[in-house]
């Protein structure tokens, strides 16, 4: 999938046109209150160029899992009370998706103008890609515009389906995105430094498998650390730990030296007897994590280790937080590695949503080069698959 060559919104003329807009409005609610708009925030770019360039907005997006049902905490009505106070502009809320009144709105929106339509996961048609779904939404438009990354992984009608009946191009944040990640994959500016935690080793094999064949130096910590370590010989306590994929672990570090790649696994770790923010820790070695205790973080050896392999390093790509950095006790590692990577002054790509939030919140998301605003489908993107929303882009 050669994704530079997609069409964005800049290679066609709107005028006149309506343009169907799939976006990420997939925000936290509380009360019926937007708690962070960054989502919303990130989609007025692509929203406002298509006004100003003649366009008759129509946007689309899900909220939360409905799973078919029309469940009214899920509906997308506070997104557009929000969308109007940021464009500035009145923002036409459709009670329905593809009933009567998105058709009414269809039928007399007027260039410039917005209108949002209700949460498309109200029906299960969204999800199971249905071709008649796809083709109704469709018929409330001219144009198709996918802007939405944290959902082109799916193959859902409003991603991927739409595309089969209308001219299928890529808002700003995909342009963005598919651009700095396919870069980072194809054409990296070495050493290439990739940094993998979070919880399992199971969700990353795909991840694993294909940078090997592309970065100089492979930094895995965070609960998927211990996997490795047992394969290794060394012993993990309670620390999570996937059994059944330890002989698969044993084989990535066996590939990774066979390439010529250096695999850097903790030295030392913070471990607790219990997974409290407030339980008395102590450093043990990572190969020797007694009975009871369990891993909460990386040590301050590891430490110094993964920030002298960021040392110099010309890009750097982090998926996944070093250690519990929900626990302020825990934070540590995570926060010198957002640091050390910080600190690079390499062309540094967050991905996935975990390590965003602990760059967010620890201080450092505008120090990074790009933070990405899809987890999985940045994920996949890093294994090398191909994504459903991408693939059905028109060429140039």
């Amino acid at each position: 999938m050669n994704v530079a060559n997609k069409m964005t919104v800049k290679d066609i003329c709107f005028e006149g046109k309506k343009a169907l807009v799939r976006c990420d409005f997939n925000v936290p609610l509380k009360d019926g209150a937007i708690t962070n708009d960054k989502r919303i925030v990130a989609a007025l770019p692509t929203i406002r160029y298509l006004m100003e360039h003649g366009a008759a907005v129509i946007l689309c997006s899900h909220l939360g899992r409905p799973k078919g049902e029309w469940l009214p905490e899920f509906s997308l009505a506070p997104v557009a009370k929000r969308l109007s106070e940021l464009l500035g502009v009145p923002v036409r809320m459709s009670k329905d998706v593809i009933g009567e009144d998105a058709h009414a709105i269809s039928a007399s929106i007027n260039p410039g103008e917005v209108a949002l339509l209700e949460n498309l996961r109200y029906h299960k048609a969204e999800t199971d890609n249905d071709p008649a779904f796809a083709k109704e939404l469709a018929s409330l438009a001219d144009i198709y515009v996918n802007d939405a990354f944290g959902t082109a992984h799916r193959a859902h009608a409003s991603t991927a389906g739409v595309a089969d009946y209308l001219p299928a191009v890529c808002g700003f944040l995909i342009q963005k995105e598919i651009e700095v990640l396919g870069k980072a994959l194809n054409d990296p500016i070495h050493p290439f430094v990739a940094v993998l935690g979070g919880a399992k080793v199971s969700d990353k094999i795909g991840v694993i498998t294909n940078l090997l064949d592309k970065v100089d130096t492979l930094i895995v910590g965070g609960a998927m650390s211990y996997t490795f370590q047992k394969a290794r010989g060394g012993t993990v306590g309670t620390s999570p730990c996937e059994d059944d994929k330890l002989d698969l672990a044993k084989e990535l570090l066996d590939k990774a030296e066979k390439k010529g790649v250096r695999f850097l696994l903790p030295v030392d770790n913070v471990v607790t007897e219990a997974y409290d923010e407030n339980a008395a820790y102590q450093v043990v070695p990572s190969m020797a994590i007694p009975d009871g205790w369990m891993g909460m973080d990386i040590g301050p050896k590891t430490i110094k280790l993964f920030s002298d392999a960021l040392k110099g390093a010309g890009t750097v790509v982090w998926n996944g937080p070093m250690g519990v950095f929900e626990f302020d006790a825990f934070a540590k590692g995570t926060y010198a590695i957002a640091q050390a990577v910080a600190d690079t002054g390499a062309v540094s790509i967050i991905g996935g949503g975990d390590s965003v939030a602990a760059v967010t919140k620890l201080g450092f998301a505008d120090k990074m080069t790009h933070i990405s605003t899809g987890g999985g489908a940045s994920l996949e993107f890093l294994e090398g698959k191909e994504l459903p929303g991408i693939a059905a882009l028109n060429e140039k």
